[in-house]
């Protein structure tokens, strides 16, 4: 794997970035292309192209510190209502940079952002087929 993305760079220190947090295991710091004002990215140092790579005590501190970082954003001049949390795992999931990363998307009334999508109603025995498939699949 080459670990190379522009994240590397800002957690090198050689790259711009307006962090807002850091710790031995993740930077978070403002999106340069931001869906909302205040729109954050928490980026674990060692670079994971894909949830399957991270370590999973890592991709917890990501969601701790999203916490942290949502309530701060409530509390600061952003003055947020809501806060959506989202992590692209692929290229068909968004994924554009490939380096985990958590974005910490603070929401306001009328802020034109939001995930738009074709919900389906299906029936209750396609839902318990695919959680025995999703069950099996665990291993546990």
């Amino acid at each position: 794997m080459n670990p190379y993305t522009i994240f590397a760079d800002i957690i090198a220190g050689h790259a711009p970035s307006s962090k807002v947090y850091e710790d031995q295991d993740v930077v978070a710091f403002l999106d340069i292309r931001p869906m909302t004002a205040g729109h954050l990215l928490v980026v674990p140092r060692i670079a994971a192209r894909s949830l399957a790579e991270l370590d999973p005590a890592i991709g917890g501190k990501l969601f701790q510190v999203g916490q942290r970082l949502a309530a701060a954003l409530r509390s600061s001049e952003v003055q947020c209502d809501g806060v959506n949390f989202f992590l692209a795992d692929g290229v068909t999931a968004g994924q554009e940079v490939f380096h985990v990363h958590l974005h910490v998307i603070p929401r306001t009334p009328g802020d034109g952002f939001g995930l738009r999508g074709c919900p389906t109603s299906p029936q209750r025995a396609d839902l318990d087929y695919l959680a025995a498939s999703i069950r099996g699949a665990l291993g546990d």
